[in-house]
């Protein structure tokens, strides 16, 4: 009996000495890892047909291993590490689009308000099938913003599939200084404010209270139209900071990590200046990213009212990191959720009013139109009526011909503007 026991125990202490703990494990998985890495970057320089540097093999190792993770990670070079950081800053020369991989293929976000893309008809869902005749299939994101950026004055030759269209079609574009104007303003009707965000860039929220300021200062206001439609997104903190002009308090937006204990918490404070006026917010598939946290944060606190159509869907964090030789990678570390604990990712914003952009008519369908209006009548059309003896308002204006313009073609930002005049009468019937 003693013998088995002595011949068990050293069986036991054999097994256990023998065998790898899961440290010793797991380094032997890594080590093994890297051994076959290390082997087929050695067949490569030993054996491919072209001569490559291993620098470059590395490089390339790094792009296809980051690439293959998401749309939106990637391998930044120095020259890449710059560039990505003038879009939040100054300006920048190329066209003017914000553009994502959808499965292999170069999709347009958003064209960026009132540059050469904008101008050239390019529109949010785009498909980009070749830049300047070099097809865009497996191209890296970084790779085709090089493509497309480039010299002032300078063309670039775009095919591309319009949403609505069978075959592509191929668009010039000339490149142009893209500014960062990120708030523009203007007057609907008296005490009507129309605020349209076209990026969250480092001004936005300094700019865009200026705009409700400045406007306060002659008049009341009375509503605001809030536009983020084709909003391609930028910064998070000013995603967070024009919330916080509209809401008292609360939780605008979370991001979760990999683990729990990685979530981050991005709340609201009250301000004794806070913007208390109606919103109706405007939004469609090209708002995307911050434009989507601040029209869910208005969303789950009731505090807008969204118009248009579904958002693009892009709820994941990018935190960009610096490597020691000038290089950088852009790394999705994180996701997206609204203050009721919704994903955005892949998912977007439902307006709750679902409203599509209807283009202005034809002039056929336009004096088809006038000719039912002439055979629509009114009391006031009819001989002898009677006047109304109250006078109109005192101050009223008439708004301006581009205000009229833009209302005339923009059938989502007329809904908004007589729905935003509603909102106090509906708050108080509920």
């Amino acid at each position: 009996m003693r013998v088995f026991l002595w011949l068990a125990t050293v069986l036991l202490l054999f097994t256990l000495m023998v065998s790898p703990g899961p440290g010793l494990a797991e380094k032997d998985s890594h080590f093994e890892a890297l051994r076959r890495f290390s082997q087929v970057l050695d067949m490569v320089e030993t054996h491919y047909v072209k001569d490559i540097s291993r620098q470059e093999l590395i490089e390339d190792s790094i792009k296809g291993m980051l690439e293959q993770l998401d749309p939106h990670s990637s391998y930044l070079s120095a020259d890449d590490f710059k560039e990505i950081q003038l879009s939040t800053k100054g300006e920048f020369s190329g066209i003017g689009i914000e553009i994502s991989l959808d499965n292999g293929r170069l999709v347009v976000v958003s064209p960026i308000e009132d540059t050469p893309a904008y101008k050239a008809g390019i529109e949010a869902g785009d498909i980009i099938f070749e830049i300047d005749g070099t097809s865009t299939q497996d191209i890296t994101l970084m790779d085709a913003v090089k493509k497309i950026r480039g010299p002032n004055g300078t063309p670039v030759v775009l095919s591309i599939l319009h949403k609505d269209s069978q075959k592509p079609e191929e668009v010039t574009v000339v490149r142009g200084t893209i500014p960062i104007v990120s708030v523009k303003s203007r007057e609907l009707e008296d005490g009507y404010l129309y605020l349209r965000l076209t990026r969250f860039n480092d001004n936005t929220t300094p700019n865009m209270r200026k705009a409700i300021d400045d406007y306060a200062k002659d008049k009341k206001l009375k509503g605001i139209v809030l536009d983020l439609r084709n909003n391609p997104g930028g910064l998070l903190e000013q995603a967070v900071s024009v919330s916080d002009v509209f809401l008292p308090g609360g939780l605008v937006v979370y991001i979760q990590g990999k683990h729990k204990e990685q979530r981050k918490d991005f709340p609201a404070h009250k301000n004794t200046d806070d913007v208390t006026a109606p919103i109706v917010t405007l939004i469609n598939s090209g708002s995307a990213s911050a434009s989507e946290i601040v029209a869910g944060a208005l969303q789950d606190h009731k505090r807008s009212l969204l118009l248009g159509e579904k958002t693009f869907g892009k709820g994941s964090v990018q935190t960009v990191i610096p490597l020691s030789d000038g290089a950088g990678i852009k790394l999705t570390t994180a996701l997206y959720y609204t203050p009721n604990g919704r994903s955005i990712q892949a998912e977007g914003i439902v307006p709750d009013l679902a409203i599509p952009y209807m283009p202005p008519p034809s002039k056929e369908d336009a004096e088809f139109l006038d000719l039912k209006k002439r055979y629509t009548y009114r009391e006031k059309d009819l001989t002898r009526h009677l006047h109304n003896n109250v006078k109109g308002g005192k101050g009223k204006r008439e708004i301006d011909e581009k205000t009229k313009d833009m209302l005339e073609k923009d059938n989502q930002l007329r809904l908004a503007l007589e729905l935003v005049k509603q909102l106090p009468n509906i708050k108080k019937i509920q």
